[in-house]
Formats: C-alpha cells, structure tokens, sequence
C-alpha cells in the first residue's frame, strides 16, 4: 500500500493484521518475536515504575499501563513495531492532575483523552501531526525533560520535602531550601546508578544499560541499609492493602481489580465522584494528554519507518492509543503511548511484529504477579537517576543545540518561546503558543517572498509593440491575506501615472480571499484613475478565486488573457472593445487571432 494511502487508512489492528494475517506468520518469527519481547519487558519493568512515581502515583499503576495498555495497543494499533506504555513526557502534566485530583482524576483524565483519540482518528487527524514544527517539538520536550529532572532531584539527594509546590520556580526555591539537609548515602546511590549507566554502553553489550545500574544500585542500598543507613526504597515509601485487611510493604503481587475511574481516590483521599464539572475542569488537561499521546506515538512510528523502511497507518495507530486509554483506567492504569526508546530496543532486538510488543506486556504482567516482594528493594534515589538519563535522552540536547546554531532566527525564537512556557508555566499554553507562533512568522516569512516586478524593459516585454503609457508587471509568490495588501498597494503606485498596465501573474500559485478583497480594491483605484488593467496567465487557483468570487472584466478597465503574449499581442489603445471571463481559461483572449 503506497505512503500515502497509510497516512489516511483506518483499520483497527492494521499492524497486525498486515504483520500476522496478510503474510504468513510461523515459528521462526515468534521466536524473534519472543525474544524481543522479553528483552523490552524488561527494560521496561522498572521505567514503568519509575514513571508512575513521578507522574504522582504509586509504582504499580504503572505497570497496569505497561501491560494493559501496552498489549492492547500493540494488537489494535497501526505502527508495527512501536511499544507502549508509561512515558516521560506526560510527567509534565500527570503529576499536577495527580496532585489536584488524586488518582481517580488521573484515570478519568486518562479516559476522556483516550476517547478524544478515538475522535481523532475517526476525523482522519493523524495527517495532520505533521505540521507541528520540529522548532515546537524540540522546544516542549527539551522543557519537559528539565521539568523531570528538576523533580528527581528531591530522591536523588534523600531531601526532606513533603510535597512539591505548582509552579516550577517554587519548586526550585523548595529544593534549594533542603538542599543543605541532603543525606550523603541517598545521593551515593544515585550517582552510582548515574555512573553506571554512563559508563556501561563502553562495554559493548547487548544489555541496555539502565539494567546492571539498577540492580548495582539496588544492590549498594540494601548494604547501606543493613549498616544502619536508611536509603528510601519502593518498599519503605509505598504500601497497599491486603485483601484479608492489614498492608503490604511494596507493589501488590496480585492483578488489579475493575473499578470506575471516578470511584477511585481523589485527593483528599475519598473516591472522586462523578460529575459533568469535574469533567470540564479536566476537559483542557484531558485535550492536552490526547495532543501529547497523538504527536508522541506518531513521531515514534516515523521513527521506526526510517529505521526499519515500513510504512505505519496514522490513523490505525491513533485508534490503537485511543482503544488502550479508554479500556486501562478502568484497571488503575494511567495514560499510556508509544516509546522510542523501548520501541527501537523492540525494533533492534529483532521483533518481527506486534506480537513482540504483547509479549512485552506479558512478561510486565509475569513480573507484577512474581517479584513484587525483589521489586519493593528497589531504591528511590536509583530510580531518580533513571528518571534523570531518561530526561537527557529525551530532551534531544544535541539536535536542540544544532537548532540553535543553524537554523534561522524565526525558529529558533518559536523552540525558546516554547522551552521558556513548557518550564515556567504549562505545556499546554507552550504547544499552542509555539504553534501559532511557528505559524504568524512561517505566513510572515512568506509574505515576504512575494514580489511585484516593472518587467516593462525586460527580455521578455521589450521585443513587443508596446504602446506609450504601458507597463508590464509581474507578482510572484502567494497572495495571501499576509501579502496581497502590500503588493496590490505597491501596484497601486506604481501605476499612478500610466495609461494601463499588463499584470503577468503565472508566479501566482495561491489568491485567498484576502487577495481577492486587496485585488478588488486595486481595480477600483485604477477605474478612478483611469487606468486600464490586463491580467495575463492565471494559474488555476486564482482563477477559480476570482470565478467564485465574482470578479470578471470590466469594460474600460479589465481584461483577461491566457499568456503574456497573447496580452502584448492586443490592440492596447483600444481595449475597451475587448472582454472575457476568467472563469474559462479557454476564452479568456478575445483580441484578434
């Protein structure tokens, strides 16, 4: 199937499908599959947790993601090779829902940005992702990561701080606050797994790096603590509730029940409750999730189609996102998307389809049920510093930089615009923002390209009979609202003093209304003055504007040709006597033959 057919295609689970069903599926390729799996399931167990933790939630809703949301994406969606679950970037707008909402506000936002999805890739949207500018994109997720690795500093240092103000600048004046009481063996811990993780990729092993810090990590905090240290760990910080009653030190090594979203906690501690208020002020947190999980999944799947030259369905995997955050909240998990990360680990561990991607949540699931009691000695402080290289890698540093130093000014005002709004204030008014803004100075920029030239003496003009008094001008580039005004004005003067003009327009590619309105006004001048206008060699969009808008000639003023030549070729002292419509490209010359 051509790209672009992709692109606009909808069919529920068209990556496995296309994978598993239209070709043939056998052993060799599960076991490929199997093997890949594995591997990301893994990597993936302690990122969900850490995630989750970070997006204001206890660990073990974000394993119910990984494998929840994770397997039913992966059947559903429509990039092959993509695995989904729990990501950094929605930490940025997570942890403030979790803070003002508790987890029952997470879920329900969770649900509503899923059936927002859903709504996308019914409308055929996943198109249209690809406008957002790389300028836009670098900017919020460079100001996510510095967001997320601003709230890892609290466990990375063993700080005293009960809880994290809204705004990002309170936040820095907290930390700074408790900096001075920071506990040496927390820190210790942390910089170790820190180092870990720098320096394993020199080995040159196939095991991912954030691995063997983990476990060398977990590993010097439970020494630590048996020498009378008292390093914080999954266990230590979280607990939940028996079945029998009593609590349990940990994650909970059993599966999550059903429950309605808004039956769950909120945060007072009392289940949140379902209301139509609740849902409008959740509605813009919501909106964003859904914005944030459609540009997230799809620019992983474009990723994975420059790596592995397939071709992913925009909007299938839209559907897929949509389909996994509608069903997961009601499990307790929270907002799921597309990895890069995980997915190229997928992708290069040999995953052959989506298969590879269910897999990987069932051995998250294997590992919930399992080794819940070895997951709760995981340290807070080695699980900040995951959290940490996750913010680096996912802030795109060197692209950032390179952006910087080499494309123009305009982008580079729209990634600092938004960078500066996704750290001090929300990522959502930084996304519209910097959109806009990518948009008013793209149209500016264009604007400017769009010239008016006195070709009167010009190769082209010279050869001809031109009577005294005339002028040939020629317009390229769009007239557009942003452009039309200025160059119909310049027009205007130009002509002031002569007895008509040829306006050769074949540069024209795109008349708006705005041309249109700029254009009327033009004749209109020249009709009080006098002048005579020919209009020569309209490409068919402008022609199709001035049709529907009405414009064809006026006697004594206006005149269409289909070329400049036919135009010079026509009696100009007399070109009242002779008119046609710009509706018919055929009939617009109807001088002499």
């Amino acid at each position: 199937m051509p790209h672009r057919a992709h692109l606009f295609s909808l069919r529920l689970a068209h990556a496995f499908r296309e994978a598993c069903i239209d070709q043939p599926y056998n052993s060799r390729r599960f076991l490929r599959d199997l093997m890949a799996g594995v591997t990301v399931g893994i990597i993936a167990i302690p990122l969900a947790m850490a995630l989750a933790i970070a997006s204001g939630v206890a660990p073990q809703y974000g394993l119910y993601t990984a494998f929840i949301a994770g397997f039913i994406i992966a059947l559903t969606g429509g990039s092959r090779f993509s695995v989904s679950g729990p990501t950094a970037a929605f930490v940025v707008i997570l942890y403030p829902i979790a803070q003002s909402y508790g987890l029952g506000g997470l879920l329900l936002a969770t649900l509503m940005s899923g059936v927002l999805l859903v709504i996308m890739a019914l409308m055929r949207l996943g198109r249209f992702i690809e406008y957002i500018p790389e300028s836009v994109t670098l900017g919020f997720t460079g100001g996510i990561a510095v967001v997320i690795a601003t709230l890892q500093v609290k466990d990375f240092f063993g700080l005293s701080v009960e809880s994290m103000p809204e705004h990002y600048w309170d936040k820095l004046a907290v930390l700074a606050q408790a900096f001075p009481a920071l506990d040496s063996m927390s820190a210790l811990v942390a910089v170790v797994t820190l180092a870990v993780m720098l320096l394993w990729p020199r080995l040159k092993t196939p095991v991912p790096p954030h691995l063997p810090a983990v476990i060398i990590g977990s590993l010097l905090a439970v020494w630590l603590n048996a020498n009378g240290a008292t390093v914080d760990t999954i266990g230590s910080r979280f607990s939940y509730l028996l079945p029998g009653g009593g609590t349990g030190a940990g994650i909970p090594p059993f599966l999550p029940e059903f429950a309605w979203p808004w039956q769950q906690a909120g945060a007072d501690g009392n289940p949140l409750g379902f209301s139509w208020s609740m849902v409008r002020e959740l509605l813009p947190a919501a909106f964003a999730v859904a914005m944030l999980g459609a540009i997230e999944s799809l620019l992983c799947a474009v990723v994975l189609d420059g790596m592995t030259g397939k071709r992913h369905s925009a909007n299938s995997e839209l559907m897929g996102q949509g389909l996994g955050n509608i069903i997961v909240p009601f499990f307790g998990g929270i907002t799921a998307t597309a990895a890069i990360a995980r997915s190229a680990a997928n992708y290069r561990a040999g995953a052959e389809s989506p298969v590879a991607a269910m897999i990987h949540a069932i051995v998250v699931l294997l590992a919930l049920v399992s080794l819940a009691g070895v997951l709760a000695y995981l340290p807070m402080p080695a699980m900040a510093a995951l959290l940490i290289m996750v913010a680096w890698n996912m802030s795109e540093a060197p692209k950032a930089v390179h952006l910087l130093k080499t494309a123009p000014r305009s982008d580079v005002l729209v990634f600092l615009t938004c960078f500066s709004l996704t750290v001090a204030l929300d990522m959502v008014i930084a996304i519209t923002t910097g959109v806009l803004l990518a948009a008013v100075l793209f149209m500016r920029e264009m604007a400017e390209m769009t010239k008016v030239t006195d070709i009167t003496t010009g190769k082209r003009v010279s050869d001809e009979n031109l009577p005294p008094g005339w002028r040939v001008f020629k317009i390229n580039g769009p007239l557009f609202f942003a452009a039309a005004d200025r160059i119909f004005g310049e027009l205007a003067e130009l002509s002031r003093n002569v007895d008509g003009f040829i306006l050769y327009m074949d540069g024209v590619t795109v008349l708006d209304a705005g041309g249109l309105s700029a254009l009327n006004k033009l004749i209109a001048t020249c009709q009080n003055n006098g002048t005579r206008i020919v209009i020569a060699d309209l490409q068919s969009q402008p022609q199709r504007t001035l049709a529907r808008g009405g414009l064809g000639p006026v006697e004594g003023v206006l005149q269409f040709t289909s070329s400049l030549r036919e135009a010079l070729a026509l009696p100009l002292s007399s070109i009242a006597s002779h008119s046609s419509s710009p509706s018919d490209p055929n009939s617009m010359h109807t001088g002499p033959n």
